[in-house]
């Protein structure tokens, strides 16, 4: 057990009443171990655990909530950032400045009113640093690229325990770093991003019964064919326990109703069609993916193409015991050039494939689904499955380009990412390391740990 002297927020440890619940991840499919579990009430809590850790030999694990999480945490402290919430919108710059707990759904509800907007994925609880720090799909990506991308600058504290603010003037290399390539450079507690112009959203979801789901799938390719890049089309194939099979297509237009509305009018008549002029601030609501904390596994896959094999394959056998399999169009900005790890995404199409951990076989026909498909083996970051490596989600000159600024910046390996960029090639550190009594400003005396 430890203490930090001039903590604001609070801490708990293994064996006291509590600790098994905030160690939990969002994802409740995970077994996360920790060391310990801190809440940082504001960025000075994380300079003095990150000082902490530093002289003790600790390692870090931040995360705002978890959904990316995957348990590869043990022997380190994981530092929640979900109080770091602030939000302030410059609405004239076009600008937002805001902590890293902040979730995507508060910041699009803060841009809204101004006819603004982020860059929101399908979640609306999932936190805007860590989409950005894993590089970030959203609903606009075909329109503005990355979730990174719209990143102006971070507020970090670094490996030398220093708080500081990263851009690319006056660090290059380390915004790069942090535009896509994980939580292993440093860790977040602010960021200010670029919003960008919504004047009027069109979105929402229709929903077929499974027997369409060939017409729908043709709809869907010859829609993402010529889609302007405005325009963002999703299909869902869907199998909720106790129902019958279903197809959706989910849309947003960054534009006029009218010059969408009439899409998928030639398909047969839906169960359902929820698509309307929208707030930026209800885009959760299309997927209406769960707000609390779930047991799920989930697989991805990026498209080469969407052939006439590969929609036979995706349809000749039902889903089930899987509840989703989406195919997202891709292309638009995402696909053009990118000064971020990832670079660009030149896929086409990305597959996702989700199923409850308490239903037995989900993983085995996620595997099934997916043997045959052209699939490309890359991956976004954030997309990444729990047994996945960094290898599977950048490129290899990129992928070396990250280890040397890992070695430069952090080589006592203090930041753990769900996915370390050297995992191969520098083991965590297991050992315990012998007791120091070190000051809250980096000079022996202030932060005890008791072993």
């Amino acid at each position: 057990m430890f203490h930090i002297q001039n903590l604001r927020g609070r801490a708990w440890f293994p064996g006291e009443s509590g600790f098994d619940d905030v160690r939990r991840p969002w994802n409740r499919a995970v077994d996360q171990p920790a060391l310990a579990v801190v809440e940082a009430a504001d960025a000075d809590d994380v300079l003095d655990l990150v000082r902490f850790a530093r002289h003790t030999g600790r390692g870090i694990s931040a995360q705002a909530n978890g959904h990316d999480a995957t348990g590869r945490t043990d022997g380190a402290i994981l530092l929640r950032t979900g109080r770091l919430d602030t939000v302030d919108i410059d609405p004239v710059a076009r600008r937002a400045r805001i902590g890293a707990g902040v979730a995507s759904g508060r910041l699009q509800a803060a841009a809204a009113p101004h006819g603004l907007t982020g860059l929101p994925g399908s979640s609306p609880i999932v936190s805007v640093a860590g989409a950005a720090l894993g590089g970030g799909l959203s609903w606009f990506a075909r329109a503005h690229g990355w979730v990174a991308d719209a990143v102006v600058g971070f507020d970090v504290v670094d490996a030398d325990g220093l708080q500081r603010r990263v851009s690319a003037d006056d660090d290059p290399e380390l915004f790069w770093a942090l535009r896509g390539g994980g939580g292993d450079f440093a860790v977040v507690t602010g960021l200010e991003l670029t919003l960008y112009p919504a004047p009027t959203v069109y979105g929402g979801r229709v929903r077929w019964s499974g027997e369409h789901a060939a017409e729908v799938f043709a709809a869907f390719r010859d829609v993402t064919a010529t889609a302007p890049d405005e325009l963002t089309v999703w299909l869902d194939l869907l199998h909720f326990p106790g129902a019958e099979p279903m197809v959706a297509l989910d849309t947003t237009y960054l534009g006029d109703a009218a010059d969408v509305r009439g899409l998928f009018r030639e398909l047969p008549t839906p169960l359902s069609d929820s698509r309307r002029v929208i707030s930026v601030a209800e885009l959760g609501s299309i997927t209406a993916e769960p707000t609390e904390p779930t047991a799920g596994i989930s697989h991805a896959e990026l498209l080469t193409t969407l052939d006439d094999h590969t929609v036979e394959a995706l349809l000749s056998e039902p889903i089930a015991p899987l509840l989703s399999v989406q195919v997202r169009h891709l292309g638009g900005a995402i696909a053009g050039p990118s000064d971020s790890p990832h670079g660009p995404l030149t896929e086409p199409y990305a597959l996702y494939l989700f199923g409850p951990a308490a239903r037995p076989g989900v993983a085995a026909r996620a595997t099934e689904i997916v043997v045959d498909l052209p699939i490309s083996g890359r991956k976004p970051y954030t997309f990444l499955g729990r047994t996945e490596t960094a290898a599977h989600a950048f490129a290899p000159d990129a992928l070396t380009r990250l280890r040397g600024i890992k070695q430069r910046r952090d080589p006592a390996n203090v930041f753990r990412s769900n996915f370390p960029v050297n995992q191969g090639s520098m083991a965590p550190r297991s050992e315990r390391p012998p007791a120091l009594d070190v000051r809250a400003d980096g000079s022996p005396g202030g932060v005890i740990l008791n072993q």
